[in-house]
């Protein structure tokens, strides 16, 4: 994905609060022997974050706090808290009591804010926000952070798992002018384990899901059936399994665009981590070497808005709405958070057969190989094919559509929405015609047969990369890098949530290396913002500092990449991402596998070199 200024300030301009109180074990506990860690069940422990079930259990300063009254509007249903926004010398606070389970690994505060003021200044905070977790300040938001609509943050409160605390949220204003902070859609999640599996497998393994689904007259709406099978690859039988329904993030708990019913092979329980995380329990343990299968009604709803899962008017992109498994490997189950300001998914090079019933007034790009049938009276049926992808994506919508066929021989298909020129597209065709070819002759062959590229200028994020499926402005550039993703994020896997830099550095490095930038002193501009700031930090980093995301991450990633090329030599830096490349082919990389099978092509010492870059792992 490539991360655009607009995405950084919108996602620096949101602010939390929280106040806690943390009860102490006693002195007599304290003196016992040691138990063992506990089994994190991940689960949500706010309750009523979305403020629609009355005020229970929130404390608040006024009972106008938590309201649905005009003035202010809800980021999803009709009711959210309302601090200040009075005017005049004024103090509201808004808080709850919740218990951070223990062996946990991680624990995640998000919530959405939106600030207006009548404040004039620009250089004054006159009223304020403050965020704390006991005596530590973690930020102060004031007037000047105003937005327009709701932004998200999250918070890492991993350090208080096994505690009880109080998120209190408080906002003050001066003598005049008043400012309005209004909060909705408060969770706490937590997830990861303390006791791993007994081996580090990744499992479930070798999935293949099967969908059957039916759109509406707009194609903003989808409703079938989804069936995933599985094998387990571990040591350790499978109890469970958990779904991914990453897409409602882009909703609420209580009104979800994602909707899983009449599970079969399992039974389904709780929904976790923003709603995101859906478990579901097998009937018995899966042994080693066994497969299992689940199937699930869905429905899909698409929310308005330009964005990688939104409608931008009559055109629907529709990526990462279909649920798929979760991975569990040595840390245990990967359940974090979603990440607008990059991606969280970690999936295993899964088989998709994908069948859309859908007007014949829409179009539907889609992630790997598309046959047409006719359908019902005014209806097509699209049948998508994909073989080792780690999801699958499509849109729909009255798009034009042009194709081609690189030099090499892969079909190109360029999908444009109202408002962008045929020259434009065509321009498009050709820089995907090139840069598909161009990766392929440095990392290996192109293996998704065609490749679909879905082209709006309206896209804030600029650009979203799915296998043989991409999201892109009219730019050369961005596509390239789209492009790029296919082979680091796609056919080269990673965890994106834990490692971006695996996926972004590296598809950054690329499109240099296809439009013939050298990234020669690059890294030289290199300035840090803190001794924390590395390359290799996680989202959970970068979501606390998302200013600096795309500079250090996409920047000082690929500069680092430069840097190392001409410690190399060219010739040994081309072998060793090719050789890399054909290693991890449909598999996962890390950190220590490319550091490792760096310093294996060279004499050099580069233990330096890492330091150099803080690239840890």
């Amino acid at each position: 994905m490539r991360s655009t200024p607009h995405k950084s300030l919108a996602a620096a301009a949101c602010a939390v609060a929280a106040l806690a109180a943390v009860t102490l074990p006693s002195a007599q506990a304290s003196a016992a022997a040691p138990a063992a860690p506990a089994a994190c069940t991940p689960t949500q422990v706010v309750a009523n974050g979305d403020f629609e079930s009355g005020t229970s259990p929130w404390t608040q300063s006024s009972t106008s706090v938590i309201t649905n009254r005009a003035g202010e509007s809800a980021h999803g249903g009709t009711h959210f808290a309302w601090l200040n926004g009075v005017g005049s010398t004024h103090t509201d606070t808004l808080s709850q009591s919740v218990t951070i389970p223990s062996g946990c690994s991680t624990a995640t505060l998000t919530y959405w804010l939106h600030i207006d003021t009548a404040e004039t200044t620009t250089s004054t905070a006159y009223d304020k926000l403050t965020a704390k977790i006991g005596s530590t300040t973690l930020a102060t938001y004031s007037n000047l952070d105003k937005n327009t609509g709701y932004v998200q943050k999250s918070v890492d409160v991993s350090g208080f798992a096994g505690q009880t605390v109080t998120l209190a949220f408080t906002g003050t204003e001066d003598s005049s002018l008043k400012t309005s902070f209004v909060l909705d859609d408060v969770a706490l999640s937590t997830s990861g384990g303390t006791t791993p599996p007994a081996d580090s497998t990744r499992t479930p393994a070798a999935p293949a899901y099967t969908v059957n689904l039916t759109s509406n007259a707009s194609g903003n709406g989808w409703t079938g059936h989804e069936s995933a099978t599985f094998t387990n690859a571990s040591a350790t039988a499978l109890s469970e399994v958990y779904l991914r329904l990453w897409d409602n993030y882009h909703g609420t708990c209580s009104a979800m665009p994602i909707t899983v019913s009449n599970v079969t092979g399992g039974t389904a329980g709780a929904l976790s981590v923003g709603c995101t995380a859906l478990k579901i329990d097998l009937p018995a343990p899966l042994p080693q070497g066994q497969s299992a299968t689940i199937g699930f009604d869905l429905g899909i709803t698409v929310p308005d808005g330009a964005d990688r899962f939104g409608a931008d008017g009559a055109f629907n992109n529709i990526g990462n709405a279909l649920p798929v498994l979760a991975i569990r490997d040595a840390a245990g189950w990967h359940l974090d958070p979603y990440t607008n300001n990059g991606e969280s998914f970690y999936s295993l090079a899964a088989d998709f057969k994908v069948t859309l019933d859908h007007p014949n007034s829409l179009l539907v790009p889609a992630t790997g190989t598309s046959v047409d049938t006719p359908g019902s009276s005014g209806r097509t049926i699209t049948t998508a094919t994909a073989s080792k992808v780690r999801d699958f994506a499509w849109a729909a919508g009255p798009f034009s559509k042009i194709s081609g066929t690189s030099p090499a021989g892969t079909a190109i298909n360029i999908y444009s929405v109202s408002g962008i020129s045929s020259s434009s597209a065509q321009s498009m065709l050709a820089t995907a015609k090139s840069a598909v070819d161009t990766h392929a002759a440095r990392f290996g062959a192109y293996p998704y047969g065609e490749l679909d590229a879905v082209i709006d200028n309206n896209y804030w994020f600029g650009g979203m990369e799915y296998p043989g499926f991409v999201l892109d402005l009219v730019s050369t550039t961005a596509l390239t890098h789209e492009i790029g993703h296919q082979w680091w994020y796609g056919i080269v896997g990673d965890d994106e949530y834990n490692n971006p830099w695996l996926d972004e550095a590296f598809a950054d490095y690329s499109t240099d290396l296809a439009l013939n930038q050298t990234g020669t002193n690059c890294w030289n501009s290199v300035s840090w913002a803190s001794s924390s700031e590395k390359i290799t930090n996680s989202m959970a980093y970068w979501d606390a500092h998302s200013s600096r995301y795309s500079t250090v991450v996409y920047g000082y990633g690929k500069c680092a990449l430069h840097d190392l090329r001409r410690v190399l030599g060219d010739s040994v830096m081309a072998k060793l991402l090719k050789d890399y490349a054909t290693s991890h082919w449909y598999g996962v990389s890390t950190t220590a596998e490319f550091k490792a099978a760096a310093q294996a092509a060279t004499s050099t010492d580069l233990t330096s070199f890492w330091t150099q870059h803080r690239i840890d792992g």
